[in-house]
């Protein structure tokens, strides 16, 4: 979290800590409160991404303990949009119209920001930290410049992953399979920017799939057929889950790479089961509180105290709370760099100037996370990481 003082320093010299924002001047607003809103899956689909919300809740109640932001309590108030994009419209506009919420935070889902970023953008409200990391909104500052992403885009995680092939397995014959929507997508161009000139001839096989088939099995039938030593995977945990338990019952062992949100170890390597998932090549940017690695790190030292107090129904072995934990936690940074002055003008502006000093408890070493004016992607980067049937461990 951004030290208090450092904060209060660097907003003066922004030009952000003006005279305290009433409710006259700005909704949801006023000397004791601020007021956000935020379109939840806690039920459908991706109600497992519920919890996301709950563990940004249980942060707020830390923060609201001890005595707020600038003296205000953060009010979150999150609806059910069941991961429907029509139902995240009707959600928003409830939340913008009728609860009168300042500024709008951690909206989920690419399909849900794409539907609802006109409307927010009209309205001239705040909508940080979206969640989703699809390309299309960080290529978007200047017709979308109130909507503001915080994760690495997929394209760029996919980018990572081209580069890793090509220093590790430099002779490596590729096959790819890919969710067929924005974000398989989104990190087949990051694949192949990442492998450039030689991307036609290292991918001998390229399918998809769609989210609505009941099984993937005659895809890695395909593709193990193609005689791919490397399977790159763009997918959810569903699908992920799948192409693991498969591969392992054709006995077919390709180098498998799979995209963050694909390789959470719950669902959807406990799932397919640990021992099937052994080798599963992913990236991280948080820490893992099951990590041995991180048991005196001090930022860890401070989640778990949270996870203690405040969320001890969190599973440590859903990155989900941890996430929900680091959005929060950069969110307060925000409003503190923001000072008194929380128009929403100057909750935007504090936004798109996070300094890169800023530390959040989570994030692993080495990843620096910063805004601009001109460059909203908050979180810099990512680490390449492999399951050894218990866990992730960073790849040197």
């Amino acid at each position: 979290m951004l030290n208090r003082i450092a904060a209060t320093t660097l907003a003066i010299a922004l030009g952000l800590a003006a005279l305290p924002a009433t409710a006259a001047d700005t909704p949801g607003v006023t000397a004791t409160e601020i007021k956000i809103g935020q379109n939840a899956p806690f039920s459908g689909p991706a109600s497992v991404y519920g919890q996301i919300s709950t563990a940004e809740s249980h942060y707020f109640q830390m923060i609201n303990d001890q005595g707020g932001v600038n003296g205000r309590k953060i009010n979150l108030i999150a609806l059910d949009d069941a991961y429907s994009p029509p139902k995240a419209i009707e959600v928003v506009r409830k939340l913008v119209e009728d609860e009168q919420v300042a500024i709008l935070f951690q909206t989920l889902g690419t399909a849900s920001n794409v539907a609802i970023r006109k409307y927010v953008n009209s309205k001239k409200i705040p909508d940080i930290w979206i969640g989703s990391g699809a390309s299309v909104f960080a290529n978007s500052m200047k017709e979308f410049p109130w909507t503001i992403q915080f994760q690495p885009s997929y394209r760029v995680e996919g980018k990572m992953y081209g580069q890793y092939i090509l220093k590790a397995h430099p002779n490596a014959k590729i096959a790819i399979l890919y969710q067929n929507d924005d974000l398989g997508r989104d990190y087949v161009a990051g694949l192949r920017d990442g492998l450039g000139d030689k991307f036609d001839k290292m991918v001998i096989k390229n399918i998809s799939y769609e989210v609505t088939d009941p099984t993937i099995d005659s895809q890695i039938l395909e593709l193990k057929a193609s005689g791919a030593d490397v399977l790159f995977e763009a997918s959810t945990p569903k699908f992920s889950a799948m192409s693991i338990r498969k591969c392992a019952d054709i006995d077919w062992h390709p180098v498998h790479i799979i995209d963050s949100n694909g390789a959470l170890v719950k669902p959807a390597l406990e799932s397919a089961g640990f021992a099937k998932s052994v080798g599963v090549i992913s990236a991280q940017y948080l820490k893992d509180p099951t990590d041995p690695t991180w048991v005196d790190d001090e930022g860890m030292k401070k989640f778990m105290a949270w996870r203690t107090k405040y969320a001890p129904e969190a599973d440590l072995t859903n990155p989900v709370w941890y996430y929900g934990y680091t959005n929060a936690q950069a969110l307060v940074a925000v409003l503190q760099l923001a000072g008194n002055d929380l128009s929403r003008d100057n909750i935007m502006k504090a936004a798109t100037h996070l300094p890169n000093t800023t530390k959040l408890d989570m994030v692993l070493p080495g990843i620096e996370v910063s805004t601009s004016p001109t460059d909203y992607q908050a979180m810099k980067g990512m680490r390449l990481v492999q399951f050894d049937g218990t866990l992730y461990k960073l790849l040197p």
